[in-house]
């Protein structure tokens, strides 16, 4: 069952409900890389290589791990020729090249998301741009956009790390993100570095892409009428981790990350007569049945879902994966 509710109260007082956030879990990024990984092993068989977990979220990668894909840190580990796939997060020029020096087959699931902003990097390194990336050190997709330009790239964290920010040419530099952050710190961080740079250049399109900024209008949406939020995603999830602090910042009384619903601490739902469930960008949806299955035996109704937008969007499986599809096909 789904209903509109769009009033300030979302949730009545004197009734239990539980309302499920819409959308939620798998993106268009996320459930092409899924699918990469899943066609490769159909096609190659076992084993396939997948530099990086592929998305962030522990239930996907074992669940392909025990279909024969096997999770490796860097390409060294991969042994010549064999099959290795590039996680949605995108990877540097420099492991392309590291590939083609170990002969390695490659097939490049990167989230054309983000390859957009790696194309962005590129160009204005060419213009002679200073880039100010914000994000998160450390995160793979941060990595890969830094390498695309590294003597042109600067990280930048938070607004506290701008004071101390030097470019070559203040009148040439421009801001760039990672697609998983917060909107909202992401824009204040942008503040801060315009009052640095009066003549900062805004990227040409937004880089959050727009799963990320959908699922956290719907929690802002529903996070103040709520006595608990539950965010179903891994801890090493950008996207899930942000949608927890979304809905404090909107207004919910407690919100929580769990990867499945065995993480859930009953002491949380103590009082609680309102609760919504969302999920991160790289959940799948039957992790948020089980979280809902959870309340419902513990005298939740049945969930009732709020929607915010609409996703119709899709992607194209990598071009080196389709091509081999259509010739074994062909084969028959």
């Amino acid at each position: 069952m789904s209903i509109d509710l769009g009033t300030p109260r979302l949730i009545s007082d004197d009734e239990k409900a539980v309302l499920l956030a819409e959308p939620r879990g798998y993106c268009a990024g996320v459930d092409r890389a899924v699918i990469t990984v899943e066609e490769a092993l159909d096609l190659y068989g076992a084993p396939v290589y997948v530099r990086k977990e592929i998305v962030h979220n522990k239930h996907v990668v074992d669940d392909l791990r025990n279909r024969g894909a096997i999770f490796v840190n860097e390409l060294d580990e991969v042994p010549s020729g064999a099959t290795v796939v590039f996680s949605a997060h995108g990877v540097s020029p420099a492991v392309h090249a590291d590939a083609a020096v170990r002969e390695l087959k490659t097939i490049d699931a990167t989230c054309p998301l983000v390859t957009k902003v790696h194309l962005e990097a590129k160009r204005f390194a060419r213009e002679g741009y200073s880039i100010l990336l914000i994000g998160h050190a450390g995160h793979e997709e941060v990595e890969g956009t830094m390498g695309e330009a590294p003597e042109a790239t600067t990280l930048v964290e938070g607004p506290g790390d701008v004071p101390g920010l030097e470019v070559a040419d203040p009148s040439k530099v421009v801001w760039l993100s990672q697609t998983t952050l917060s909107v909202d710190e992401t824009m204040e961080t942008v503040a801060a570095l315009r009052a640095k740079f009066p003549e900062l250049l805004d990227p040409p399109s937004d880089d959050i892409c727009y799963a990320t900024q959908n699922r956290q209008q719907a929690v802002k949406e529903i996070g103040g009428s709520s006595d608990l939020v539950i965010v179903v995603g891994s801890g090493n999830s950008s996207n899930s981790v942000r949608l927890v602090e979304v809905a404090l910042e909107a207004g919910a009384k407690a919100a929580y990350r769990v990867d499945d619903a065995s993480e859930i601490d009953e002491s949380w739902l103590d009082g609680v007569r309102s609760v919504s469930v969302t999920s991160g960008a790289s959940v799948p949806e039957k992790l948020v049945e089980g979280v809902v299955e959870f309340l419902k035996e513990r005298g939740f109704p049945d969930a009732l879902a709020h929607k915010s937008a609409e996703e119709s969007l899709i992607f194209a499986l990598p071009t080196e994966l389709r091509k081999d599809l259509k010739a074994a096909a062909a084969r028959g």
